[in-house]
């Protein structure tokens, strides 16, 4: 009994890079410069969003969400790599590693939700432009908010606790960049097929089921932009949804692969770097795919900052 809790009592070893010593300052510098510019990205957006009456639409909103659930995402990730990444020890508490579960796990699967949400408004927006202002009215949009942050919180409360209710006998060493559960079950020293099922069903229904949903809408949309009679309106439509569709390809095929292949199966250097990628940099991207091709945010930015120049 004590070594099967001596974990709660010495916390984790975060492995990471430190097999390969001289890639942990590379590591270190590139992790770094994405939390920097995932920091500046987001935070632009969330203060143009509140600071330009133009962009009080139900689009921008939801944006703003997204921008606010990638500042939490990285924050409850990156801070701790830099840590480990950074000098020789690699630990995280035990009550650090519960935290980051819960968190990161309530953050992805709020994420999830809230792209599936951010496509159902570009549904409306396209094929039913004339009724888009009734249907998306300010109380469904805090509705459909509130239902993604209070899903992935359910979903991350159930998968969580029953992921930490795996015996881990003493194994510490976490061969992941984070604490999730996928590399959780791995330390388990019992039989996890019944994790790994849960796993995998909980994740097919905030994954890919949401996926083919969105895929599905996004087939209707191209239909509707296709009878758009005015190629600025077609291109207009066009590039705002081609923005969200690369926003929701990238992070859903990277939680597909990281979570929907078997826990103890799949190579363990590929899934680290998939979280990698899903936790680092996915959120970093978000802000430069939405706003390098839209000119309502960059109208907005300029805007601004005339202001700034005037007032100094």
């Amino acid at each position: 009994m004590e070594r099967a809790n001596s974990s709660s009592l010495e916390g984790f070893i975060l492995v990471g890079v430190s097999d390969h010593p001289q890639l942990e300052m590379i590591f270190f510098v590139g992790i770094l410069f994405s939390y920097l510019l995932t920091l500046f990205g987001n935070s632009a957006i969330i203060l143009l969003s509140i600071l330009d009456a133009r962009l009080h639409t139900p689009m921008y909103f939801f944006l703003s969400n997204l921008s606010s659930l990638d500042l939490a995402f990285t924050t409850s990730s990156v801070p701790q790599m830099l840590t480990n990444l950074w000098g020789a020890d690699k630990t995280i508490s035990y009550g650090g590693c519960v935290t980051q579960l819960y968190v990161f796990l309530w953050l992805g699967a709020t994420e999830c939700i809230l792209l599936v949400v951010m496509a159902f408004d570009r549904f409306v927006s396209v094929c039913r432009p004339l009724h888009y202002t009734s249907i998306m009215n300010p109380r469904l949009c805090w509705l459909l908010a509130a239902i993604a942050w209070l899903g992935g919180l359910g979903n991350s409360v159930v998968q969580s606790t029953f992921t930490l209710q795996l015996p881990l006998c003493g194994h510490r060493r976490v061969d992941s960049f984070l604490c999730e559960v996928p590399a959780m079950i791995k330390l388990a020293c019992v039989d996890t097929r019944l994790n790994e099922a849960v796993l995998n069903s909980v994740c097919t229904f905030f994954t890919a089921v949401p996926l083919s949903v969105i895929l599905i809408s996004y087939c209707y949309i191209a239909q509707a932009v296709l009878k758009i009679r005015s190629a600025e309106g077609r291109r207009k439509a066009f590039n705002t949804c081609l923005s969200h569709l690369v926003v929701v390809l990238l992070f859903y095929g990277s939680a597909i692969y990281g979570y929907l292949l078997p826990a103890k199966t799949s190579k363990q250097d590929q899934g680290k770097f998939i979280s990698l990628f899903y936790s680092v940099v996915t959120p970093m991207v978000n802000p430069l795919i939405y706003t390098l091709r839209n000119k309502e945010v960059k109208g907005a930015l300029r805007r601004l900052l005339g202001k700034g120049r005037e007032v100094s």
